[in-house]
């Protein structure tokens, strides 16, 4: 599996971006896709996961609200529309596939194949 993560850049506070992440090389739908993002100095933290199917997704608490997480099937791409962003937003923003057959995991151990990360900058 491969991953490939964009749209990041710079924007102000209480702007927004879409994150998407393309993924190649195995059946999309036999997989959950998360987020994750990693501060400098800080670890890899989750931010959101969506289901095989879409229909169920996942959120931590500090995004609920302001990001939301989206797949399209027949484009094999996963989405990340984060609105209202603050600077303690700033990271880069990673996209990880998980292959286990059910379930699903806010822990970077447990997700397989990860996308290169896209930087995001959001200033004061």
């Amino acid at each position: 599996v491969q991953l490939q993560a964009s749209g990041g850049g710079l924007v102000q506070a209480g702007g927004s971006l879409r994150l998407s992440c393309a993924a190649s090389g195995r059946d999309f739908t036999s997989y959950v896709i998360g987020w994750f993002r990693q501060a400098p100095g800080k670890e890899r933290e989750f931010v959101a996961a969506i289901s095989r199917g879409g229909g169920i997704t996942f959120y931590v608490d500090f995004v609920k609200g302001r990001f939301t997480i989206s797949r399209d099937n027949a484009k094999d791409t996963v989405y990340l529309q984060m609105n209202s962003l603050k600077p303690e937003d700033t990271a880069v923003y990673y996209c990880a596939a998980d292959l286990r057959p059910t379930g699903y995991s806010d822990s970077p151990a447990r997700y397989d194949y990860w996308g290169q990360g896209t930087l995001v900058t959001v200033s004061s």
